[in-house]
């Protein structure tokens, strides 16, 4: 028998799209939430269409589709329609949260506010995800991922010295926004339990990536001097990079001077080990020039089988560059089973990747499928407002699956 999760008693009303949205939702649904998707109508999502690849060559269900809309059901309705907008605000009423990422402001022409909504449902949690969030001189501007890395500061840190700014290889603020919503989320509904008040969450994507920036962020808060670009070098710990070994590339992650010293020994460059320049990290860092390539030169002369075994023996943080494809079929990844599938309504499986949420007692579970467009509008509208099939008829365009 399934153990309930965790947000089994949680109802959210998801109005969002693309990808910082649905990835918080999704993370909701996999601890249990119920949460409808509303979607327009014959279109959906935007991302339905951003492929290829398909899901069995389906294209309304992209592959990044299907990464962040598990465990979701389906309402197709046109908020456009009047009658239709007043049947999400119904749903609202019923619902504990509702997260939306449209442009600040634009869902009050359709009552779909957190003022409208709060009026009827008081305790709502209501989380709104934008660019530059609610106030301020770019609020109205209208953010995506990519631009939010640059302009955030990420991109000025990522790529070789000299070279030309470099994204992170996912949408890394959309991701980030996401797991930070469904946090703030998660907080607001546990104040919201409490004293039965709800609140709105303002959350945006700039804001998330410059708090995401970390001991980068730290380094220029305390010296004034923006981060330059170290190509796969840390800037606060060495060596903590990528090296060259006989048969490709490794990553050596030596954290600190105990693992640098049983380093030193392995490569057989005790000395370095004892140059009061390398002896503490503080030293390595102001001498990574005069460091670097002495141990880029030990690391040449042996295989990456070899420094791995070796490393490994000796408690020193060290790994291979895997392509995606070897990441899963790494054994820790096959044995945490984080390659996954689902079985769809209509007898599709679905490949996905586990959720990491780890707990003990309610873990994340794999219950629905991402959705066809519209796949649950009726049953949904039965369940949650009980409205009868000839109100349902005049809401919906598509024939009834009998």
């Amino acid at each position: 028998m399934t153990t309930p999760g965790a947000l089994s008693h949680i109802r959210v009303l998801d109005l969002s799209r693309i990808l910082a949205g649905p990835w918080a939702t999704q993370s909701l649904a996999d601890l249990g939430a119920d949460v409808i998707k509303v979607e327009r109508p014959g279109r959906g999502d935007d991302t339905r269409g951003w492929g290829p690849p398909y899901l069995e060559n389906d294209p309304s269900r992209s592959a990044y589709f299907c990464s962040v809309n598990r465990n979701k059901r389906s309402l197709a309705l046109d908020i456009a329609d009047p009658a239709a907008a007043a049947v999400v605000r119904r749903i609202a009423a019923k619902s504990h949260v509702v997260v939306e990422n449209f442009k600040s402001g634009a869902l009050a022409k359709y009552g779909l506010d957190f003022e409208t909504l709060a009026e009827e449902n008081p305790s709502l949690v209501y989380c709104s995800i934008t660019g530059f969030g609610q106030e301020g001189p770019e609020s109205a501007r209208a953010g995506y991922d990519f631009m939010i890395q640059g302009m955030a500061g990420l991109m000025s840190i990522t790529g070789d010295p000299g070279g030309m700014p470099m994204k992170v290889g996912v949408a890394l603020s959309d991701v980030l926004t996401g797991l930070n919503a469904a946090v703030a989320i998660l907080a607001a509904l546990n104040h919201s339990e409490r004293t039965g008040q709800g609140q709105f969450i303002d959350m945006s994507l700039f804001d998330v990536t410059v708090a995401s920036l970390a001991n980068q962020a730290a380094n220029y808060l305390f010296t004034g001097q923006p981060p330059e670009r170290l190509g796969n070098a840390h800037p606060n710990i060495v060596p903590y990079q990528v090296f060259e070994v006989a048969d490709g590339h490794l990553i050596l992650a030596v954290g600190n001077d105990a693992q640098f010293e049983r380093f030193c020994a392995l490569a057989e460059i005790e000395a370095v080990a004892k140059d009061s320049r390398f002896s503490t990290n503080d030293a390595r860092v102001r001498h990574r020039e005069e460091l670097v390539p002495q141990v880029a030169e030990a690391m040449k002369k042996k295989s990456m089988s070899t420094w791995l075994e070796a490393f490994n023996a000796r408690g020193i943080p060290a790994g291979p560059i895997n392509d995606i494809g070897q990441a899963f079929d790494e054994k820790q990844a096959v044995f945490r089973e984080l390659a996954e599938s689902i079985a769809g309504s209509d007898g599709v499986s679905v490949p996905t990747v586990r959720s990491p949420l780890g707990l003990a007692l309610t873990p994340p579970t794999l219950r629905l499928a991402p959705p066809r467009v519209g796949e649950h509008t009726r049953e949904i509208l039965h369940e949650v407002l009980a409205l009868e099939d000839a109100a349902i008829d005049a809401l919906v365009s598509e024939p009834r699956n009998e």
